[in-house]
Order: structure tokens, then sequence, then C-alpha cells
């Protein structure tokens, strides 16, 4: 159009002022347009709705890693520095635009500020500070002030514990945002998390998160002041400083007003403030921010964009050129330059750059963004080998992109291995997006896209893990709400306690345990709402014990009676070993008319239990004879096994009828040694000392080594006998003692084969336990062939046997009592004649006989 000058306006304003709204409606009010945006993540945000408005087939999305560009497509949403300039459109527009003055980026938005232009329309949105120099740069510029929406203001400091629903955290580190999402999570049930280093996809699902209200909170680094428009009504600073690639130094104060102003949308107000650890702000600080009042900019970063490619010195010397207006400075050296820089000292790389296609194809290598900021010269490294490629062949080798991208399809490890491997992905993203490095690019990048989308999801999935625990938002949001009396609280028949449909707690007997992640207010609305629901709960459980069988009950070694796989009540001292007292677990749900009906009910559950153990004892105590009444009493005491004592002939046949045995170690009833009969025991034993009694060998046992927390006293109550290296069942050995003393009532003999197996011993053992046991094993050959005669054959257990000189011996050794008790009937033999074979294990002893000491 003949005389029609393109119209550049400026819409300046802090937060919420509707700024991106305007300009993609104006955008989609043309024919054909291109917006640049600050953040991939927003280009995508905005590429899905210009699809909603226009279809997919008029809308493209370009940025570093993606390139979706249909043949039609009118409308362009774009990073800045993925804008295609190249491209003729009637609208353009750049958002924030103050951008211009940051250090390491400032260079693109202000080369797209001075050279970017719609042929109809082209709009710069931004912060108001940056008025005064675009004014001066672009003269002919509309500018218009809009004002926000909404108010922001300060409400000072607030504990995490305390900050309001639908809060953003901003911290300035991983390490604080993690810290502070834990804390979060303990606190107030979970939170968002979101950091510049995650995908979009990971970001998106983060921020779906805390928009569709299944936390309440977000914790974020400063990635989140860039036009991320979530419904947030209170920013908690965490922190006032930052690193900003280079050194650590205090937020400006536009910095913060960036932030703050993501509080409030549309026309609802918002607040800010600080938490955690940080100090309070300053009252001028506090005002700048609320009233949207800084200082206007005083220069711009700009980089020499008329590059001269005849060499790659040349090359260098346009990049470092000095601005020639004024307002206009260099900014830091962006990783581009400093990547060239160094490729250039490279001998190899030097030579190959020769001529001006070259050095322009290097430059381009050097400017694939260094995502990972690994501080090494891995990213040099592979700027050098993918020109060498391109130099060499014209193309990238397909078989080494494949093999770096399938490297990085893997999901394991933690968060930041994950957010590593993201930034890995996004490398090669960008690279396999330059179709005209690669045969065929679009099977690449699309590989890529999936490996991201991939690990995305993982991460996603991760984060969620750590930080977010739904019960625990959901029961906080509905604490905060007017109707959190009316929370529905159910107990399963599992004993699992549900209030609003999340699990709480569990109900163990007549006990109730809260879930140990419920803290803070929460704690107290899930157990006002639990109690209501086991005050209906408890009435039935206690019904359903008392009318319980016997054996719905059980004991445990810890001295506890269990119903349910609960412990409901405990044993304790009574007036007698044999009569412990039954103590009722406490619970806040028992009154004392219940506690007195459940103690009733296992008493009498313990009481028929040890009837069944015990039952022989018990009745013989009940009415004993009168000569054995001391006797059952002092039995009772050391509930059914006593140290042996002398004991009148007479009356053994009295305590013969009442199940009694005056052993030649023990007074005792053989029926307590059975091991439910011991078991029982031992744990009365434990109740009458307030300890948990030892453990008993295994049922079967004839001998077994004496535990170390064992007494002799202890041993012989439960029926085993000390004796050296081991210890012998009791009755065991008091028979045993009987079959052998009659065997040597007249003279030696030799030891039975299997006497050693009998008692469970080893060859080595079996001498010190006789010993104990009352005999002594002696050499045959001592005694002399005078009373043995000629040897004879190598036999064992004969009742009688021929003596042999070789042989050993047993016989009553000198001074032994000689016993006065009756002739009883002579028991069957202990053995039958065995012969012994060389490599027996009893062979030694063959040359053994046995005597009494």
């Amino acid at each position: 159009m003949s005389g029609f000058t393109p119209r550049v306006k400026a819409v300046l304003g802090p937060t919420n002022t509707g700024k991106t709204h305007l300009a993609i409606e104006r955008l989609l009010g043309h024919s054909s347009g291109i917006i640049g945006f600050p953040l991939r993540l927003l280009a995508r945000e905005n590429y899905d709705r210009m699809v909603a408005r226009k279809g997919i087939r008029n809308v493209a999305l370009i940025t570093g890693e993606e390139k979706i560009v249909p043949p039609g497509a009118k409308w362009f949403s774009c990073t800045v520095e993925a804008m295609p300039l190249d491209r003729k459109v009637e609208f353009v527009a750049v958002d924030e635009i103050q951008l211009c003055a940051d250090p390491d980026r400032g260079h693109v938005f202000t080369d797209r500020l001075l050279h970017a232009r719609g042929m109809v329309e082209t709009m710069f949105l931004g912060a108001e500070t940056i008025r005064k120099l675009l004014k001066r740069l672009i003269p002919d510029a509309e500018i218009e002030t809009r004002p926000r929406l909404s108010e922001l203001t300060y409400a000072g400091p607030v504990k995490l514990s305390r900050l309001p629903p639908r809060s953003a955290v901003v911290a300035f580190s991983a390490a604080e945002v993690y810290a502070i999402a834990e804390a979060v999570r303990r606190r107030r049930g979970g939170c968002a998390v979101v950091m510049g280093r995650l995908s979009p996809r990971t970001r998106n699902a983060q921020v779906a998160l805390y928009q569709e209200k299944e936390v309440d909170f977000l914790v974020a680094t400063d990635a989140i002041g860039m036009g991320l428009n979530m419904d947030v009504d209170h920013v908690g600073f965490a922190g006032l400083s930052k690193f900003d690639g280079h050194r650590p130094r205090m937020l400006l104060a536009t910095e913060m007003a960036q932030i703050a102003g993501r509080a409030g949308r549309g026309m609802r107000d918002g607040t800010f403030g600080v938490t955690a650890d940080c100090p309070p702000l300053g009252d001028e600080l506090v005002t700048a921010v609320e009233t949207h009042a800084f200082e206007p900019l005083e220069q711009l970063c700009w980089r020499n964009s008329a590059l001269d490619f005849s060499s790659v010195n040349a090359l260098l010397d346009s990049l470092m050129a000095a601005p020639a207006q004024p307002g206009l400075v260099r900014g830091q050296d962006a990783t581009d330059l400093l990547t060239l820089a160094a490729l250039h000292n490279d001998a190899d790389i030097a030579k190959a750059a020769q001529g001006r296609a070259a050095t322009r194809l290097l430059w381009e290598a050097c400017q694939i963004p260094d995502f990972r900021k690994l501080a090494t010269d891995a990213h040099v490294k592979l700027c050098g080998r993918v020109f060498g490629h391109l130099r060499n062949s014209g193309s990238l080798p397909e078989a080494w992109v494949r093999d770096e991208i399938e490297s990085l399809d893997k999901i394991e490890g933690d968060i930041d291995t994950l957010m590593q491997r993201l930034t890995d992905v996004r490398v090669w993203a960008y690279i396999t997006a330059r179709a005209d490095w690669m045969r065929d690019a679009t099977p690449w990048a699309r590989r890529a896209r999936e490996v991201e989308d991939r690990i995305s999801d993982t991460l996603h999935v991760k984060l969620m893990a750590r930080f977010v625990d739904k019960r625990a938002a959901h029961l906080t949001r509905r604490l905060e709400d007017s109707e959190a009396e009316e929370l529905q609280a159910v107990v399963s028949a599992r004993g699992v306690v549900l209030v609003e449909g999340h699990e709480v707690g569990h109900v163990e007997g007549f006990v109730f345990h809260p879930d140990p992640a419920t803290q803070g207010a929460e704690k107290k609305l899930v157990l006002r709402a639990a109690r209501r629901a086991l005050g209906q709960e408890m009435p039935r459980r206690i019904v359903r014990a008392e009318t319980a069988a016997d054996d719905a009950f059980s004991l445990t070694e810890d001295r506890h009676i269990v119903w349910e796989n609960a412990k409901i009540a405990k044993l304790r001292k009574g007036s007698s070993l044999l009569k412990p007292a039954v103590e009722i677990v406490h619970s806040e749900f028992l009154d004392g008319l219940a506690r007195e009906s459940l103690r009733a009910r296992l008493s009498a559950y313990l009481a028929a239990e040890m009837t069944k153990r015990l039952g022989p004892l018990l009745t013989a105590m009940e009415n004993p004879a009168p000569e054995l009444r001391g006797i059952m009493f002092r039995l009772g005491e050391e509930s059914g096994v006593m140290p042996a004592e002398p004991v009148p002939h007479e009356l053994r046949q009295v305590m013969k009828k009442a199940g009694l045995d005056a052993g030649r170690f023990a007074l005792y009833m053989p029926a307590v040694l059975k091991p439910g009969a011991a078991w029982l025991r031992a744990l009365l034993w434990g109740v009458w000392r307030d300890r948990n009694p030892p453990e008993l060998p295994a049922p079967g046992l004839v001998s077994a080594p004496m535990p170390d927390n064992w007494g002799e006293d202890f041993a012989l109550s439960m029926g085993w006998l000390p004796a050296g290296p081991v210890m012998v069942r009791l009755d065991v050995a008091e028979r045993l003692v009987r079959e052998m003393h009659y065997l040597v009532r007249k003279h030696p003999v030799l030891l039975p084969p299997t006497l050693g197996s009998r008692m469970g011993l080893k060859p080595d053992q079996l001498s010190p336990v006789l010993h104990v046991l009352g005999f002594r094993v002696i050499q045959a050959a001592t005694l002399g062939e005078k009373y043995y005669g000629p040897p004879a054959p190598s036999m064992l257990g004969r009742r009688r046997m021929e003596p042999r000189p070789d042989a050993p011996v047993a016989r009553p050794a000198p001074g032994a009592k000689t016993s006065t008790r009756p002739a009883r009937p002579a028991p069957k033999p202990v053995e039958k004649p065995v012969e012994v074979s060389e490599d027996s294990p009893f062979a030694a002893l063959a040359a053994l006989r046995l005597v009494v000491r």
C-alpha cells in the first residue's frame, strides 16, 4: 500500500494486565503473524490456544527443540530466539520485551526490538521500566500503559504451616525447592514443583496438578515469573538472593515484582510476603512492588547481528563489535560466542573452517544450546564434532545420533538424574530439529521427543510420589472448609479407618493408631472424625470379644493375650505363679465397665488354657492327700518341678498315684514337661518376674547346649538338667540313671553302644555328662586280668559279659553308699548285644566300661 507505514506499538505495564491476551487477539485478527515468547513452555501453551481457535493446519510451533510447521501455517508461536524473521507476515509481537536488559539473553530481545517488524503491525509487550529506552530507540512507536486488573499487597512474614491455600513458595536453588516441598508435604499434604530445568511436559503436568486443585501449594524457582498463568492467591519468598549463572546476587526489585505479580489473576487480588527463613522486606521495597514504581532501565544489552562470515577471525571481530547507539551495551558473552572462541583455538577446527560457508556452518554448530551447563568442555567438544561431521560429509551419521539418543532412553534414577537426562535429550532434540543437518531428520526428531516425553512422565510421577500426599491434601482442604464437621468416617472389616475415603489409621483390638504421616491441624481433624466412627465401632468389638470362643484368643511370648491379631491384654504378676493377673491394654474407647467385662472374659480364657496345659498339676493341687499338702504347695510355687530331696519310702506310692516322680535330681510331675505345658510354665515364670522368658529348646530334643541367658534354677524348673557341656531333659536323665544303676548293680559293664545317640551327645561329651549323672568311665585294663579273664570279642551292651583285661569297666566307687531300698523289678535290658564297627563314632568307647562313682 503506497505511503502506508507499519504500526509499531508497545503495551507496557505490570503483571496481570491482559497484555498477552491482547497480543494473541491482535495476532489472530490478522491474516498471518508471529509471536515470540521467552520460554518454550509459553510458546507451547499459546500454540495450543491458537490451535483451538484456528485449527492445527493453520498454526505452527517453532522452538529450538521442536518444530511443527504445517504447509499452510499462517500463525506462528515461537520462542524469541527461534522467530523466523525471514518470513513476511502482517503481525509480529514479542513478549517480555524488558528482557532486553538481561545480561545473558538480552541481545536477542534487543535485536527483535530493533529489527523484527510485521508488514502491518508490530507489538512489544513488557514492563513499564523499558519505556524511556524504547521511546529513544523507536521514536515512532506508540506506547500504551495498561494498569493491573487487581491489587497486589504485602502480607508480611508467614510460616510454612500457616500459608493460605493457593500459595506459591519461591526458592532459588534445587536444594531449597526440595527442602521446602518436603516440609509442605509433611505439614500441608503436598505441593506441585516447577523449576526451569523441567521439560514443558513435566512442568505442564505439575501446573495441572496445582490448577486442578489436587494440591493447594506450589513450590517453584523464579521460573514462574515469566508469564506462567496460574490461580495463585499468595506468593511467599523463601529467599532474596539467587545465583544468576555467574555469581550470587540479591534480587532486583523489578524481579521481585515480576514474581510477586503472579499472585492474583483477572479481577482477583493477590498478596505477597516472605516465608521459611527469609527476612522481612523493607518498606521501600514493599511500596515499589505494590505500586509498580521502579527506576527506568538505563541500558539494554546488544550484540551485533550483521555478522562477517569471511573468516572465523572476522566473525569473532563482528560479534565483539561495540554498539553505535547510546543506551546499548554489550552483555555477558553468550555460550555460542565462548564456544566459537574455544573451537577457533583447535588447530583442526580452524583449518576446516576456511571460507564463508565453512565459517557460517561453524557458527551454526556453536549455537547448539548448552542446556546441560556442565561447566566442562563437553559442550564445546559436541559442537566441534557436529561441525566436523557436517563439514566432512554434509550430514550427521545416523548411527551416532541413534546411539546418543538411545543411551538416554532410561527412566531409572532419582529426580536430579532424570532432570539431567532431560537436558541431555533437549540438546539432541535441538540437533535433530535441524532438518538440514541430517539426511532424514524427521524420525530422529520424533524419537528424541518420545524419549523426552517418557522421561518427563516418569519425572512427574516421581515428583508426585515425593512431594504429594493426596489424602493429606484433601483432608487439609476440608479442614479449612466450613463443612469440616461433616467429614464422613467409617471402619472397614479389616480395621482400617477411612475419613472421606482416605485411609487415616487402623484399629488394633480396641486401640486406634493414626497414620504417622498425619500431622498438624489435619491430625486434629482426622482424630475427631475417626473417634466419631470408632465410638460406634468399639461397642460392637467389645460384644464380639466377649462372645468369642476360647480358640479366638492366644498367648504370646511377650506375655500378651491376642485377639484378631491384636494385643488386647497383658499378663501381670498375681497372687502366685499359677495365678497371674490380666490387665486390659489401655484404650480411650473403653470405660470402666467395658474393661472389667473384658477382663473377666480373658481371665476365663486364661484359666481354660492353664487347665488344658497344666491340668494334672492343678488337679493334684486342688485336693491333695494330707501327707502331700506341703509338697504340693511347694510344687505349685515351682510350677511342677522342684529340686530333689529325701522322700520316705511309704510316701513314694502316694506320690506315684498323684502323678509325681521323686527322682535323683528333682521332684516333679512328668506331665508338666510336655512341650505345651513347658511353654506355658516358661511364660508364667516370666510373668512372675516381669520379664520375657528365655526361648525353650525345640520339642523332641533330648539334650541341648545351655543358653547364655539360662541359669541352673531356670533350667531345672523347665525340666532340663545341667550336665557339663550340655543340659539333658530331666525325665530322660532320670530314666537312664535308673537303667544304668541296674546294669552295674553287681559289676562294671561295657557302655551301651547307642547310649550317646539316645542322649543326643557327641562321643567327647558322653563321659563328662555321665560324670554329672553319677557315673565314671574307666579302662578295664586297670583292674587286671585276674578279675576279667582272657579278652572277649569287641561287643557292647550285654547284660552279662565275660571280663576282658583290656576293656574299661564300671563298678561302685570306693566308699559309695549301698542302697537300702527294696529290690525293684529288673527293667528290660538297655540294649541287645551289638557289634561296634571300626568306623563307628563310638568305636573308641568299645574298650570302656561303666562303674558307679
